[in-house]
């Protein structure tokens, strides 16, 4: 199977392509080059691979939460990606590929994940481990630090914590002190876990046609938000 990847959701930028058992990858940190860059790094990675777009099976991209303008334009280039090719999409959580990372990299089965949202509130979902996979437990939320709700097993060091959201907010360690043993909180999403996560999902039939590929912000009205503000401080 073949499988590539996008992410554009945090101040990372990655693709990445699953090509049987070989896996390649693009990946850096530049925030504001997002759209300069993520084509390139997707030749790239096709270049490493040996294959063309249409060699892939299906396409599959980080759809968020994440940054607004990162999500869309992940959303954005994989839907045109997908089109000119004429093959499918798997859109995959960024909370998810944080989970997954956490496992592969650190270990962790059970992990609370939490990505600074901005004003003030955190992206944030449980994740436990099943067949390998991280599976989300309960819902995905954009909430108040504070309001993270505890998981239902809370024995001492029983979960991770992931994500940027840990070490924006204080509330979060301290609110789960008893039940968190370690933090990796400068995770940032990346391709590689969305690629990984998108040949489970396939394999589930969680693909899509590209036009039914769309973006989680979880924030409902955030574009309307920011032009409120907008108007607000003029």
């Amino acid at each position: 199977m073949n499988i590539l990847a996008i992410d554009t959701s945090s101040d990372a930028c990655s693709a990445a392509l699953i090509s049987g058992q070989e896996h390649y990858l693009e990946y850096t940190v530049e925030p504001r080059a997002h759209t300069r860059l993520i084509l390139p790094m997707v030749e790239s990675v096709l270049a490493q691979g040996g294959i063309t777009l249409q060699a892939v099976d299906a396409l599959a991209f980080g759809r968020g939460p994440g940054a607004f303008t990162g999500v869309r334009i992940a959303t954005g280039i994989v839907q045109g990606l997908a089109l000119a090719a004429d093959k499918p999409v798997v859109a995959v959580s960024t909370l998810a590929a944080l989970a997954q990372q956490a496992y592969v990299e650190q270990g962790a089965e059970q992990v609370l994940v939490a990505v600074d949202a901005r004003m003030a509130e955190v992206y944030w979902g449980a994740y436990t481990l099943a067949d390998g996979v991280m599976q989300l437990r309960g819902e995905e939320y954009v909430l108040a630090p504070e309001a993270a709700p505890l998981p239902e097993v809370t024995d001492a060091g029983a979960w991770h914590g992931t994500g940027s959201g840990w070490a924006a907010y204080a509330a979060l360690p301290a609110r789960f002190a008893a039940c968190v043993s370690a933090f990796s909180a400068q995770q940032l999403p990346s391709a590689a876990y969305i690629a990984a996560l998108a040949v489970s999902g396939y394999a589930r039939g969680e693909a899509v046609s590209a036009d039914q590929a769309q973006p989680v912000y979880l924030r409902n009205k955030v574009a309307q938000t920011m032009q409120e503000r907008a108007q607000n401080q003029g």
